[in-house]
């Protein structure tokens, strides 16, 4: 399948991400979000993000207003009718993500794609919910996705070879790297990092060491661009939080319990970056 329009679910920091990298890369993109206002929200950063690439010279600004004229909002997901791949990044909630799919599938046109940016979720599940499963995959993006590389594909159980290809290929056009991973909770890149970020806060519950000297400790002893901590609050401690929660569940084992300290956090609202306040103020 040549894809030529996408929808996007969700017009936050890894929706808006993947809007603006389908478009950058020619796509027509279909954004909604839960309120039309944040979908609009979501494109003005969109915008603001291009503004600034354009100031350092690695955009023209031609070229930024020919991408967003290929960003358009809807309402709602009858706006996705014409798209031949539809991309959820809703928040990792799998009762929320279980019922998208299920209105999804009642939205978008016979043979489109259903992707899923979920990091922890199973796609065999989600695919489960439609009567197309076999046009059910995951694209597990990174966060920020417009300058990280890497994109994960997850095959569902019942996922057809024509979608993985179509998938494989439209990853490609992005400009990303792909790497293929089983459908087993947390796929590659978070289940070895989610145990890493927990392991932290057990360190620093136990007084092993200041947040400052624990991300330092790492940077330098471990050659990371960013501690542990930098990075729980860059990618959201409610996300980290959910992710582990699924590979605790789902896999049985309590090396993958979360942190006493990190449902602290959580539950004190101190999500990280995004809230002003996590491991760090902001």
């Amino acid at each position: 399948m040549q894809v030529a329009k996408i929808g996007v679910i969700g017009a936050g920091q890894m929706g808006g991400g993947i809007a603006q990298v389908a478009a950058q890369s020619g796509i027509d993109v279909v954004l909604v979000d839960a309120q039309r206002e944040w979908a609009e929200k979501g494109r003005k950063k969109i915008e603001a993000a291009l503004e600034k690439l354009v100031q350092k010279g690695k955009l023209k600004a031609e070229e930024r207003a020919g991408v967003m004229a290929r960003i358009t909002i809807a309402d709602n997901y009858a706006g996705f009718e014409s798209c031949d791949v539809v991309v959820e990044a809703a928040t990792e909630n799998q009762e929320l993500k279980k019922k998208i799919f299920q209105d999804l599938d009642k939205a978008v046109k016979p043979g489109a794609i259903l992707a899923s940016n979920t990091s922890s979720i199973s796609i065999t599940l989600l695919g489960a919910q439609t009567k197309r499963p076999e046009k059910v995959i995951g694209m597990h993006f990174m966060n920020p996705v417009p300058v990280m590389k890497l994109v994960e594909i997850v095959r569902g159980l019942a996922t057809d070879e024509d979608t993985y290809q179509t998938v494989l290929a439209l990853g490609g056009r992005f400009g990303k790297s792909l790497v293929t991973a089983k459908d087993i909770p947390g796929f590659i890149v978070n289940r070895l990092l989610i145990p890493f970020l927990n392991e932290a806060c057990f360190a620093l519950q136990e007084s092993l060491g200041s947040i400052e000297d624990i991300d330092q400790g790492i940077k330098l002893g471990l050659n990371h661009p960013m501690g542990p901590f930098e990075l729980a609050d860059l990618i959201g401690l409610d996300t980290c939080l959910a992710i582990s929660e699924v590979l605790h569940n789902e896999l049985g084992d309590d090396k993958y319990r979360p942190a006493p300290l990190l449902r602290q956090y959580v539950a004190a609202g101190w999500l990280g970056r995004k809230s002003g306040r996590g491991f760090y103020k902001y």
